[in-house]
């Protein structure tokens, strides 16, 4: 059964992205995978049409260092496995490396945010931090406490490990506050370091995950509608490290409703768990499948809760868990190819950056002023999908 909050509406004040300034592209990603697992020359060219077919041009990573060719970066963080049973640096290293290179990341999105919407630092009340590629205490909400010079008494709620979706679970617990509230003003910032959880071997499910993901930030400002923001007092420069994306904003989108539904038997479609060297993802091939399938009557059933139908929807902000899924959302909705340009342009420039993409992709569908309402789509371990409507 899907269940969505019919409460008074939300205003997307603004929004800031980032990533970070090393990037590898789709043919130096493949041959890394390659020379880091010892891969023989088959399954080799099996990983090298792989990675032409992500539809993944570039990809951000913290472990790149602007002006060094390659991947030497990544080279130095992870040598060549030493023996069948190496798997690379321990999940203690990796969250080490997640303490130092996600605040800048995340503080340049946040102030990107802040000075989208206009916003004076000192009148946000509320914090909501999304990750799930990263823990430290205290953490993240903190560090974007001090470096933001919010207030200290700025109230603070983890959305953590839930995956690609999660930045909906951050709108959804956003609205309910501002709507709770009027004068409260709420920034909800996602970071993730998807490149600090590569994993070694020949197994098809890291192989996909380590074809696919990426690093970047992204954050909202979410106030009541019909509130008008602060003019902003504090604004920081950019991070040297961190590349700003660029600025363009138009009307502010207001989010309407959100909307969840659990697919029956899916859970172990999509898994993410801690191990000792690293997180792993698994990836089943059937998750293109089952969405394929899926979505359509229960977006539809959702939507006819809104009085609204599929073919209302003028714009859509799909998350791009990989080429396969947006071929699945495609099929199963009846889009055309332009439905999912933005999708698609975000996967090809970024990757897969987990929980921070669909805010890149709503800023590409506001910045472009596409016509309302829009839906947005994330999915994530469950399998589940979120729903978010906005006017």
């Amino acid at each position: 059964m899907i269940r969505g909050n019919r409460d008074s509406a939300a205003m997307i004040a603004g929004l800031g992205c980032s990533v970070p300034a090393g990037r590898i592209d789709r043919d130096t990603g493949a041959e890394f995978a390659v020379y880091t697992s010892n891969m023989p020359e088959p399954l080799a060219r099996r990983v090298r049409a792989l990675y032409r077919r992500t539809g993944i041009q570039h990809r951000g990573s913290v472990l790149i260092q602007p002006g060094k060719e390659g991947s030497n970066g990544y080279q130095e963080f992870y040598p060549p496995s030493l023996n069948a049973v190496d798997r690379g640096p321990t999940t203690a290293d990796r969250l080490r490396r997640f303490e130092v290179e996600a605040p800048p990341l995340a503080i340049q999105a946040a102030n990107l945010a802040l000075k989208d919407a206009n916003l004076a630092a000192d009148s946000i009340t509320h914090l909501i931090t999304v990750t799930c590629t990263g823990f430290y205490s205290p953490g993240i909400d903190i560090d974007l406490i001090k470096s933001l010079q919010l207030l200290p008494t700025t109230e603070r709620i983890q959305v953590g490990f839930m995956g690609c979706h999660a930045s909906i679970n951050a709108l959804r617990t956003a609205k309910g506050l501002v709507c709770e509230n009027p004068n409260r003003n709420v920034l909800v910032c996602c970071v993730e370091l998807c490149t600090l959880h590569y994993q070694y071997g020949c197994e098809t499910d890291h192989i996909v995950s380590n074809a696919i993901f990426a690093d970047g930030a992204s954050a909202t400002v979410v106030i009541a509608r019909g509130q008008q923001p602060n003019a902003q007092t504090t604004s920081l420069e950019p991070q040297d490290h961190c590349h700003t994306i660029s600025d363009n904003p138009t009307r502010e989108p207001v989010l309407m409703h959100t909307g969840s539904t659990l697919i029956p038997d899916s859970q172990q479609a999509m898994t993410w768990r801690i191990g000792d060297n690293g997180f792993c993802m698994s990836l089943s091939a059937e998750v293109p499948d089952l969405i394929e399938q899926q979505l359509k009557p229960n977006l539809s059933a959702w939507l006819k809760t809104q009085r609204l139908q599929i073919e209302d929807i003028k714009g859509w902000g799909v998350h791009p868990g990989g080429a396969r899924v947006l071929e699945a959302v495609q099929k199963s909705l009846k889009l055309d190819e332009n439905d999912l340009r933005f999708s698609r342009s975000v996967l090809r420039e970024h990757g897969n950056m987990s929980s921070a993409t669909l805010l890149f992709i709503l800023k590409q569908l506001r910045d472009n002023a596409v016509p309302r309402p829009w839906v947005m789509l994330g999915f994530g371990p469950g399998l589940e999908i979120e729903m978010a409507l906005i006017h």
